[in-house]
């Protein structure tokens, strides 16, 4: 399950540091973070560190494709 960050991001760069995989980076407008590399802190931590700290609650998981 990889995260993503919304809109909502001020910047703060709190969550970089966190990310056990350097999967978080800053963007053209707010920071992102890598689909590719992010493993939700499985195998690190208990609860993904990015969401953990974040203090406006940006970090969401990407939801589910549907099924086209």
């Amino acid at each position: 399950m990889a995260l993503f960050i919304t809109d909502e991001c001020i910047n703060c760069a709190i969550c970089a540091a966190e990310c056990p995989n350097n999967a978080i980076f800053s963007g053209a407008e707010h920071y992102e973070i890598d689909p590719d590399r992010c493993t939700a802190c499985a195998g690190f931590f208990a609860k993904p560190q990015c969401q953990e700290v974040c203090p406006v609650d940006c970090i969401l998981p990407i939801p589910p494709r549907s099924p086209d």
